[in-house]
């Protein structure tokens, strides 16, 4: 397959710039892959999908706010998003405003840009007493909101721009499939019987970083950090014994569950840790999940490949295609979906 076969066009106008105040009132686009049709619901009616015995997987890993702002010995500006730590004070980054040289911060904080080829950066932090610039992040970084996402990252952003059930620090982007969640949503799931499992999959700069070659079975997937635990893979296997259905929120969770998946007919989902490689694209065959919530991803994106894997990408772009005739919001704070 080409990566031109996962364009679409989208105005800017249909770019979420803001999530909605009730997480729960957003819009969901229900596509049954089986039967091809579709249905136009608001997402606390997710509810109405799910069944007694039934299992749903959140992720939950917690952003981290690692873009810093800073100034140039010349008083310029100058940006960095932390991506990896490579070791302590030394960090994989991307970087605006500044070519190599030193970026100064609050609490007599600076940093030496080394630039390497292409478009990530090497970044040392210099502190006093010897301290971490991770004991710092949350003094002097903003949440690390997409490009896409015209505006300055605000201070409500520390909050929105994070699901209701994020626990684990180590996230650099959200998993923004369940920020539609409520904690009210999730009581009444729990009340009619489904049970709630958790991941852990740290987003990292693999997630959206974008795909450069034609041939999508040419790119390679970044590795990021994952972890099943036991109480989750005993659920998910007694799940799929009794013919229940296993419900992924977001493409992050499922690639946690299909990469722990034991390979054969059986597909059980072995507990433990590990670093996600798995590219999931049209063509590859599902052995854990039978449901997926996720929302509408950007044209030529890897996470929009993943659900085009699951619904079949012609219904996809069908589906992206009435979403935008019925403006819908797409992207992070955005609209969502259910393909089932």
């Amino acid at each position: 397959m080409k990566l031109t076969d996962f364009d679409y066009p989208i105005s800017p106008d249909q770019i979420a710039q803001h999530p909605l105040t009730d997480r729960d009132s957003s819009n969901m686009l229900v596509i049954n892959r089986h039967s091809g049709c579709f249905e136009h619901r608001v997402f606390k009616d997710v509810i109405d999908y799910l069944k007694p015995g039934d299992v749903l997987v959140l992720n939950n890993t917690k952003v981290i706010p690692v873009r810093l702002c800073g100034k140039k010995p010349t008083g310029g500006s100058a940006e960095i998003t932390l991506l990896k730590e490579l070791k302590p004070n030394v960090w994989e980054a991307l970087v605006k405003g500044v070519h190599e040289g030193r970026i100064d911060f609050e609490y007599g904080i600076s940093a030496e840009v080394l630039r390497r080829e292409g478009t990530l950066t090497n970044v040392t932090f210099t502190l006093q007493s010897g301290a971490d610039i991770k004991d710092f992040l949350h003094k002097i970084g903003v949440m690390p909101l997409p490009v896409y996402i015209k505006r300055k990252s605000a201070p409500s952003d520390l909050k929105q721009y994070q699901t209701v059930y994020a626990e684990k620090e180590g996230a650099i982007a959200a998993p923004t499939a369940g920020l539609h969640f409520t904690e009210a949503l999730l009581n009444r799931i729990k009340d009619k019987g489904v049970e709630i499992r958790t991941v852990i999959l740290h987003v990292g700069y693999g997630t959206f970083r974008a795909v450069t070659v034609e041939k999508i079975k040419d790119h390679a997937m970044e590795k990021e950090f994952y972890e099943i635990p036991e109480a989750t893979a005993r659920a998910i296997n007694a799940a799929r014994e009794r013919g229940s259905n296993v419900i992924a929120v977001g493409t992050t969770v499922t690639r946690a569950l299909e990469s722990s998946a034991e390979e054969g007919p059986s597909g059980k989902v072995k507990p433990g840790r590990g670093m996600a490689s798995m590219f999931i694209y049209p063509g590859y065959e599902f052995k854990v999940i039978n449901a997926l919530i996720t929302n509408f991803h950007l044209p030529k994106s890897t996470p929009m490949m993943l659900a085009s894997a699951f619904s079949g990408l012609d219904l996809l772009k069908k589906a992206y295609h009435e979403a935008r005739a019925m403006n819908y919001r797409f992207f992070s704070y955005g609209d969502g979906m259910m393909i089932l």
